[in-house]
């Protein structure tokens, strides 16, 4: 949009579509960029999780021999993975470079986002926006990080421990692997933009803090099932899931608490009409 200028519901549409444009490219050329280094990035980073050298059991096992004596956490040498179509690894190498794309290109995406509204704010309206933009690409890869550093390879590892029977030789299928990768640590950076929701809510005076403080349980409740949702069927997961979801909800509380005296203030401020 051009400041100062009146544009017709076209030309926002126009103006819309050069944003898209200029972010699917961003998207595109991070893919790319991803692809180009996929076997680096498939042994290193999408396969971390699997590896007893992953940072989050050093620590884990850092902490276990300083109680216990011992690690606690104890993944096999090698993680056996079975290919059993004959585009799987394509398809796989394909989901992992357009997630990465967006992963990425994600602050830039938001970047282009703010400055197609921009121009219709007021300056004040705007400077407060700038934060809510950094916010929500801060976010988004909080929960990223989170969902791969926290929650992931406990995952893995009781997926990898859980054992019915000797007789069983684990092999385990590329596209479940991938499937698994996705879900935790793109939902959980989905998940993470809940205050940004919560923000917008308080300001066109749909919630109070009130509200949300009064339906804190049933707000536990509904984050359980949700950590049921993003994780696997073990419990250890769905809790690590739950743990920084509740934390966010009460940072939530807060936010919300926050931009409805804002609110209150802004409406008491406006002249009374006679």
């Amino acid at each position: 949009m051009s400041e100062g200028k009146e544009m017709s519901f076209f030309g926002h549409i126009g103006e819309l579509r050069g944003h898209l444009i200029r972010s699917i490219i961003a998207i595109v050329v991070a893919a790319v960029c991803i692809g180009y280094n996929i076997n680096w990035i498939m042994d290193h980073i999408f396969f971390g999780p699997t590896r007893s050298d992953f940072p989050t059991f050093r620590i884990v096992n850092h902490f276990s021999r300083m109680i216990l004596g011992e690690d606690s956490i104890h993944l096999p040498k090698e993680f056996p993975v079975r290919v059993q179509r004959l585009y799987q690894q394509f398809n796989v190498m394909m989901a992992v470079s357009i997630f990465g794309g967006i992963v990425a290109g994600f602050p830039y995406i938001v970047w282009e986002l703010w400055r197609f509204i921009s121009p219709a704010l007021h300056p004040n309206e705007r400077k407060n926006s700038i934060f809510i933009i950094n916010s929500v690409w801060i976010l988004f890869m909080t929960g990223v990080l989170c969902g791969y550093f926290l929650i992931l390879p406990f995952a893995v590892n009781f997926g990898v421990i859980f054992k019915i029977s000797d007789i069983i030789v684990p092999l385990y299928d590329l596209s479940d692997y991938t499937t698994l990768f996705l879900q935790v640590v793109l939902g959980m950076g989905i998940v993470f933009l809940f205050p940004v929701l919560i923000y917008f809510l308080t300001s066109i005076g749909i919630l109070n803090p009130q509200f949300m403080k009064k339906y804190r349980k049933h707000a536990i409740v509904l984050i359980m099932v949700v950590a049921a949702i993003i994780t696997p069927a073990d419990v250890l997961s769905m809790v690590m899931a739950a743990m920084p979801l509740l934390v966010l909800y009460e940072f939530s509380i807060l936010m919300c608490a926050y931009t409805y005296k804002k609110v209150q203030k802004r409406e008491n401020s406006l002249p009374t009409v006679q």
